[in-house]
């Protein structure tokens, strides 16, 4: 794991200012959100209105909440939204009523074996309300009567992405894509936020060879949205990936693309391997983040999933326990590391064409040789202005040749680029 860096420490300093807010899949707190990741990159910011028709969905209504609590008979708040934006079931309808403990227990949820954490959970599309507490409290609630209220609102109003694009030397682009609606919940997915915007950053760094598209929108029905709205730029989208689960201590796990073979799936497989880090590579399912929606048959783009430890994966997921304690700067800064090593070979690789392929070309008369003197890795550079003469044929890219020669992919790379400035192949 790459050591404490100032990068992982502003990136968790930025998942510590996002903790606190309570978000959803619409409302201010996305807002709210996007509003602080705008003070580090530019964004742009759509508002699509509540029912807008987007693939098989429809927008729903927005949701916002100033207030929500229990409190005993003596007016003591047992429950209080205030000191956890958790503690509430994520779009819970307005109530304000008073009832017995035994008529309350129906919308409380608690983890039993976890008797100290408080559960996140929502309801989305069927209209309720509940409570979120852990088994401890409700444990110490006596019977009685008990004042119940959630001060929230849900009608007619907007859901909310952003996008921030990283112009690169061609129109095709690099999808980045992490989801900003979950609330008090720092690895899932906080963490994946703080690094997409930190890898803006750095890639705006320098001129990049693609464009990269980065997206902040709410889980699921941000993704369908943002898919709808651009059909017309889908066919741009050459790659894409999906960071989740960005800064928990676990090792690095790639969920690969529906296609299994798409060229992200080579380069992270690759770079993975060659880092020597520990980590997994799976195979694509059905189920997870947006990456299921961008690999949808009728889109099938090449889209796959970095993460840490897998969504459901840790038992703090989805619990109070997934704090701004539970991910590291460390983490955080790894998982960045390897997603700007996975983009610089993305961005590096093409196929070239071989413009002397009968025989060898004489390297020692047109200084390729030569340039190589008294490098400790000369051998190692010859091999490799060998290797990619031998294999540029145009269908086979640098990165076939880093992985059929086990070469490092910078050697073949800079081997290909003084293989170009001498005239020998061309792109």
């Amino acid at each position: 794991m790459a050591p404490v860096t100032a990068v992982g420490e502003e990136m968790h300093a930025l998942v510590e200012r996002l903790y606190p807010l309570c978000r959803s899949i619409t409302g201010d707190g996305v807002r709210a959100t996007l509003e602080i990741v705008g003070e580090y990159i530019p964004l742009r910011v759509h508002e699509v209105p509540t029912g807008t028709r987007v693939l098989d969905w429809t927008v729903p209504q927005e949701w916002n909440i100033r207030d929500a609590y229990i409190a005993d008979s003596a007016g003591n708040r047992v429950v209080d939204f205030a000191a956890s934006s958790l503690h509430v079931l994520g779009y819970s309808v307005p109530v304000a009523a008073t009832m017995s403990l035994a008529e309350l227990r129906g919308h409380l949820h608690t983890l039993p074996d976890h008797p100290a954490w408080v559960p996140y959970r929502t309801s989305y599309y069927t209209p309720d309300w509940g409570f979120c507490l852990s088994q401890e409290t409700l444990d110490a609630l006596p019977d009685g009567e008990y004042e119940v209220c959630v001060d929230s609102t849900l009608g007619d109003g907007h859901l909310t992405y952003a996008e921030h694009v990283v112009p690169g030397q061609v129109p095709d682009e690099v999808i980045v894509s992490c989801h900003v609606c979950h609330p008090s919940l720092a690895n899932d997915n906080l963490a994946g936020v703080a690094v997409a915007t930190h890898l803006a950053r750095a890639l705006a760094e320098s001129t990049p060879w693609y464009t990269y598209r980065f997206l902040f929108a709410p889980g699921t029905i941000g993704a369908i949205t943002w898919l709808a709205r651009n059909a017309d730029r889908i066919e741009r989208v050459r790659h894409g990936l999906v960071l989740a689960c960005a800064g928990d201590p676990g090792r690095l796990t790639y969920k690969q693309s529906r296609r299994g073979d798409a060229e992200i799936d080579r380069v992270m497989r690759h770079v993975l391997r060659e880092s020597g880090r520990p980590h997994r590579v799976t195979e694509f399912t059905p189920y997870g983040y947006d990456e299921r929606q961008f690999c949808s048959p009728g889109f099938d783009l090449g889209v796959g999933s970095l993460s840490r430890t897998p969504y459901a994966g840790y038992p703090e997921y989805h619990t109070s326990a997934d704090n701004p304690d539970f991910v590291s700067p460390e983490a955080m800064a790894d998982t960045l590391a390897v997603c700007r090593e996975a983009f610089a070979v993305l961005d590096r690789d093409r196929r070239y064409l071989n413009l002397s392929p009968y025989g060898e070309p004489q390297l020692g008369r047109r200084g390729l040789y030569d340039s190589l003197g008294g490098r400790s890795d000369a051998k190692q550079a010859q091999m490799a202005m060998l290797w990619v003469l031998s294999l540029s044929d145009g269908e086979q890219s640098l990165l076939d040749v880093a992985e059929r020669s086990g070469l490092p992919f910078g050697t073949v790379a800079a081997a290909a680029d003084a293989l170009h400035a001498a005239g020998l192949i061309k792109a």
